[in-house]
């Protein structure tokens, strides 16, 4: 396989080390060796000395979040996310990936997303045509949203609104190019998609990104990729903080107590942990989870839903199982996509709620 120097060091550094074996997030949950990050490194390293053929670890590989919780706990700075993303791209060019992931792949192209979703829930759309017109901050919703989690796009308006705040939403956001990234890394059509998604949000002076995974993508993945964004780019939590740190948010404390799940692509890629645990405390009595901030532990998410969905289930029920640890009876998400996993969960325990829910009540 063609892998970078770099991402073969890493691969042989990892293959024999259980150093992050008890935080993977998908290995708990499956409870199989095969998905964790040692397990990963040691195929790909198979693959590199031409032991076995890259197509069959390709379902494993795929078994990765991208999460980066081994990232934090490895000591020696080891990165099986980076080897992962290379081996994806690596996949995508020999035309070695599962059906199932160019499948993901080909919605993305064809319908900017990889539900090959076209059509807006009816609240949502009424919700953006009110906010069509120009102004010099976009809310960038995210595919997650739009297309799968509409009724939280709309109360994501709906915050804004009450803040009295001008925006623009757009009928047709373009796609931010995380999703293609995730599934083939650094690819042309990674980039190209990126490359549109900025022409358009460089109209704007500000832009605020609803979806952590969108932030992650358009603050930090897009300067890597050498893509060039001249917008403000914040967090949806950030700004919202930042509404209520001006007064322009009135919000009322009440003596319910949360917990906050602190979104991996906030905590860990872009490092902000302050600024929602500031809205939660402006609203309700903030506790922490088990694992949080840099720590936290993924709670799943809707695009590998499409293709392995009881294991993402799994996923958001450990997390679960975190907060009645501790007695926990809500937890408060800043992802509409980990908001989603855990609601898909039949319990009665926790109570899921968005940063949106908090604020509107």
């Amino acid at each position: 396989m063609n892998m970078s120097e770099k991402c073969k060091q890493h691969v042989d550094s990892c293959r024999f080390c259980w150093m992050c074996h008890h935080i993977c997030p998908v290995g708990n949950a499956t409870g199989h060796e095969r998905s964790t990050p040692r397990a990963r490194a040691l195929g790909i390293s198979m693959v590199n000395r031409g032991a076995i053929d890259l197509s069959e670890i390709m379902d494993n590989v795929y078994e990765c979040a991208g999460c980066g919780a081994c990232v934090d706990v490895c000591v020696t700075g080891w990165d099986p996310v980076m080897f992962a993303k290379e081996t994806r791209l690596q996949a995508a060019l020999e035309g070695k990936l599962p059906e199932y992931i160019n499948a993901l792949v080909d919605n993305c192209l064809d319908k900017g997303n990889a539900y090959a979703a076209t059509a807006l829930c009816d609240k949502l759309t009424a919700a953006i045509e009110k906010h069509s017109a120009k102004t010099d901050t976009l809310l960038f919703l995210g595919v997650d949203a739009r297309y799968k989690v509409c009724k939280q796009a709309v109360k994501a308006i709906e915050v804004l609104e009450k803040a009295g705040v001008e925006f623009t939403v757009l009928a047709d956001e373009p796609a931010s190019g995380a999703q293609l990234d995730y599934l083939i890394g650094a690819a042309d059509e990674t980039k190209q998609q990126m490359s549109a998604a900025a022409a358009v949000l460089n109209g704007f002076k500000t832009v605020v990104m609803y979806d952590p995974q969108d932030a992650t993508a358009i603050k930090r993945t897009y300067k890597e990729y050498g893509i060039d964004v001249t917008a403000s780019a914040v967090t949806y939590t950030s700004f919202v903080a930042g509404l209520l740190k001006d007064g322009k948010l009135e919000a009322k404390r009440s003596d319910k107590d949360v917990v906050f799940q602190d979104p991996f692509q906030l905590a860990r890629d872009l490092e902000e942990t302050d600024e929602a645990r500031e809205i939660v405390m402006s609203y309700a009595v903030l506790g922490e989870m088990l694992l949080n901030r840099n720590e936290t532990v993924w709670a799943g998410n809707l695009l590998m839903a499409e293709y392995m969905p009881e294991v993402i289930k799994k996923v958001a029920a450990r997390r679960i199982f975190n907060a009645t640890s501790i007695n926990a009876k809500t937890i408060v998400t800043a992802s509409v996509s980990e908001y989603a996993a855990l609601k898909s969960v039949e319990q009665s325990d926790v109570e899921i709620l968005s940063l949106e829910d908090l604020i509107l009540g």
